[in-house]
């Protein structure tokens, strides 16, 4: 059966989006893949149509909860039902009873958290895995934009499955970070497909404003001035949700504020609304878009600056995949950087930190994580969030020979510092290509080691020159009040169908 005729019958597409034909046809060839596609053209594709070809389950390693439960619930609207999630969403019952009958499943979605622990793995490896999926794989490289120290062992979890044939999957890596992938996974032959990371129909557009005051009243009339619907990004969980109130006060009512802080059902509530077209603008962090499928998001504004070039070209990528004319909005004003280094400087563990943590160790012994593990109260005594705590306990469990306690500290100071430094470049570039009076996509190109594109100058960004009319509303009467007593059958609706799926 040709490729187009099970799209069509299995997922109702009667053709493939840029690079998807042509991984599905490496993979189906037994050929291990690295594939570089662009955000928003559909790279879950890649790994679920090959699954009604392949026998054996397809085993997808995700980094977030929230971009699993999105894709299982993909999976589900087409009518696929072998489709599972492990993560900490199933409680004790609910997860032995999947790991009773993992053979039902035909997607297994799971984090890399969870192959770590012995009995999932032991579950695993009774299956017969014929595609290892590595999705969102610049996670895996220590010079990625959103490097996590589980996705390193990710080599090694493949080797105890018995090398099966492996996609690793990425919108946005730089050349260094996609070596690293080739090598961490240990890939020896594989084919490459990569295609350009160049949105042609996503306008970019800074303004610089002075401060605070006037940053937010403008936001305030862009939103009612362009085309919706729209994402604004922002860093911050309270600012997302004080400006989706302010934006209320002045009429939109249609919008909503998204983050990680709220519950469950409240993200499925605001995704759902938002996919069928309640809400108009969500006012999010970065926790919002991963898996999200809506095709016609007309603007992104970024009202915080982003840590680094990689995240913000991922979160404009949410906008303009019908193919129409969308617009990627940054309002900065001086001293925004500053937002994006504290927040780096908190994801890493201070040197105040480490040196407190090495005064607990028992000088007469050697550095070990079982010390870490019979002594948990030292993460919250020390002040040390999640993601902190994780490098720690990654640096520790890495088979390192140090003669003393000192030169391990040293070590883990050296490796912290540079980290740090990474993410300051990174921050540092994107304030530099903010300022810049050039082309604003040519030094994204260049950024990737891409070459300039001949494009439409009128619909590239605010320095080749754009009329922002073409991306304004023709009708602004969209801002009704939401009703939520219609969507409760839905969601509830959504949450049996995922009861009954496990």
């Amino acid at each position: 059966m040709e490729l187009e005729n099970i799209l069509y019958k299995y997922f109702g597409y009667q053709t493939f989006k840029t690079g998807q034909k042509e991984v599905i046809s490496s993979l189906l060839g037994g050929n291990d893949t690295i594939a570089m596609l662009p955000t928003g053209t559909g790279k879950s594709l890649c790994y679920q149509l090959p699954g009604y070809c392949l026998d054996g389950q397809i085993l997808i390693i995700s980094p977030l909860l929230s971009l699993m439960q999105d894709q299982v619930e993909q999976l589900m609207k087409f009518g696929e039902k072998r489709v599972i999630a492990l993560n900490s969403f199933l409680d004790y019952e609910k997860r032995g009873y999947v790991l009773r009958n993992l053979t039902k499943y035909k997607y297994i979605f799971v984090s890399p958290e969870m192959l770590s622990m012995p009995i999932i793995m032991n579950k695993l490896k009774a299956l017969s895995v014929s595609l290892f999926v590595v999705d969102e794989a610049h996670c895996i490289s220590q010079w990625g934009y959103d490097f996590r120290p589980e996705y390193s062992k990710l080599g090694e979890y493949r080797k105890q499955l018995g090398n099966p044939l492996t996609l690793a999957l990425t919108a946005t890596a730089t050349k260094k970070v996609r070596e690293d992938i080739i090598q961490s996974l240990d890939l020896h032959r594989f084919t490459k497909i990569e295609s350009t990371i160049d949105r042609p129909n996503i306008a970019f557009y800074i303004e610089e404003v002075p401060n605070y005051y006037v940053k937010q009243s403008r936001l305030i009339e862009l939103v009612l001035q362009l085309q919706k619907p729209g994402i604004i990004y922002f860093s911050s969980k309270k600012m997302a949700e004080q400006m989706a109130s302010l934006l209320a006060e002045k009429g939109i009512t249609r919008a909503m504020a998204y983050h990680g802080g709220l519950d469950q059902e409240q993200r499925i509530l605001i995704q759902q609304q938002f996919i069928h077209g309640q809400l108009d603008v969500i006012c999010a962090t970065s926790a919002f878009g991963m898996g999200v499928n809506k095709e016609n998001i007309r603007f992104i504004i970024h009202y915080h600056m982003p840590m680094q070039m990689e995240s913000y070209l991922q979160e404009i990528g949410r906008a303009g995949r019908d193919g129409e004319d969308s617009i990627a909005y940054f309002l900065y004003s001086p001293g925004d950087e500053q937002l994006p280094v504290q927040l780096a400087e908190g994801e890493l563990p201070s040197e105040l930190q480490i040196d407190w943590l090495f005064s607990y160790f028992p000088k007469e012994e050697k550095l070990n994580n079982h010390f870490l593990e019979m002594n948990q109260h030292l993460r919250e005594d020390g002040g040390f969030s999640e993601v902190q705590w994780r490098i720690i306990q990654d640096f520790i469990k890495k088979p390192l020979d140090f003669s003393n306690l000192e030169q391990a500290k040293r070590s883990l100071k050296d490796f912290v510092n540079e980290r740090l430094k990474v993410k300051k470049d990174s921050i540092d570039y994107l304030k530099k290509w903010i300022k810049s009076k050039s082309c604003r996509r040519e030094l994204i190109l260049g950024y990737f080691e891409e070459e300039p594109v001949e494009g439409n100058k009128q619909k590239c960004c605010d320095v080749c020159g754009i009329d922002l009319k073409q991306y304004e509303a023709t009708d602004n009467t969209q801002n009704h009040t939401v009703n939520d007593e219609m969507w409760k059958d839905y969601l509830s609706n959504i949450l049996l169908n995922r009861e009954l799926s496990i």
